[in-house]
């Protein structure tokens, strides 16, 4: 297969706007969210002992069906010589990816969570007549309700946050960087010659101020627009926060890869 590297981290924290921009390099592919994170989940269950024919299967077949899906999903269509795939999920799985591709990155996008929160609850009053996805279409909640449910254990922000620190802690932290929205957007530059020097690919000129990346459809489909928009100049926001401070304050000291005596992995925090 081509290389492989993987995107993944916190959600809100400028995933999308990675993606737009490696896509801007033509040797690369790089998108929002693909399914196949859900899908290794669903071939990993079928091939488990829940199935009694899984006697029949070997973990070497296990690693070519699996091997197999991404080349059969990144097939012909997808001429790049380097794939990016994207999903939160990915960070819990570093032991399932370092069984099949043993020279994988990934890049895992980090922010302080009071931001991400912030992110997320000014998306929901932005679409305030459409339930939204990011609380399983539930009505009726405040603005308390809503952030215990994201900080959750299986929430949109909790589970990824717990995901992240399993990568970041785990004895597969070799192949992880942690990229911080806040250097993402104001020295993008920067950024994206870290990436290239973490993946170990030939450096390519981004144009910062004009960036293109649409998925209106989807975002439209999933009754959220503008979930995924990204402005065609990188920069930073400068703007106060929607929350109430009690809960904009809570998650203050939750981003433990700004303490370098806890990074006992060595992991690259750009």
């Amino acid at each position: 297969m081509r290389p492989i590297h993987f995107i993944s981290g916190l959600p809100r924290s400028g995933s999308t706007l990675l993606a737009a921009l490696l896509r801007q390099n033509p040797r690369f592919h790089a998108h929002m969210s693909s399914p196949l994170a859900g899908m290794v989940d669903a071939l990993l269950g079928e091939m488990s002992g829940r199935n009694e024919l899984s006697v029949f299967i070997s973990d070497e077949q296990r690693r070519r069906v699996l091997r197999g899906m991404f080349a059969g999903y990144y097939g012909p269509e997808f001429p790049a010589e380097v794939i990016f795939d994207t999903s939160r999920i990915w960070c819990s799985k570093l032991p399932v990816l370092s069984e099949l591709f043993p020279d994988f990155k990934i890049i895992a996008c980090v922010r302080q969570l009071s931001w991400i929160m912030d992110s997320a609850e000014r998306a929901i009053r932005k679409n305030a007549l459409r339930p939204s996805f990011m609380l399983n279409f539930q009505t009726g909640s405040t603005v308390y309700n809503r952030v215990e449910a994201m900080a959750s254990g299986d929430g949109l922000v909790g589970y990824s946050y717990n995901g992240l620190k399993e990568a970041f802690y785990g004895e597969h932290a070799q192949h992880l960087m942690l990229l911080q929205y806040e250097t993402l957007v104001r020295d993008p530059a920067g950024a994206m010659a870290a990436i290239y020097d973490f993946i170990g690919a030939p450096p390519f000129r981004h144009d910062f101020d004009n960036v293109q990346f649409d998925v209106g459809e989807y975002d439209e489909r999933t009754g959220m627009p503008g979930l995924h928009a990204v402005g065609r100049k990188v920069a930073a926001p400068d703007r106060s926060t929607v929350l109430p401070l009690d809960i904009f304050r809570r998650f203050e000291n939750e981003a433990f890869w700004l303490n370098a005596q806890a990074n006992i992995r060595g992991v690259q925090v750009v």
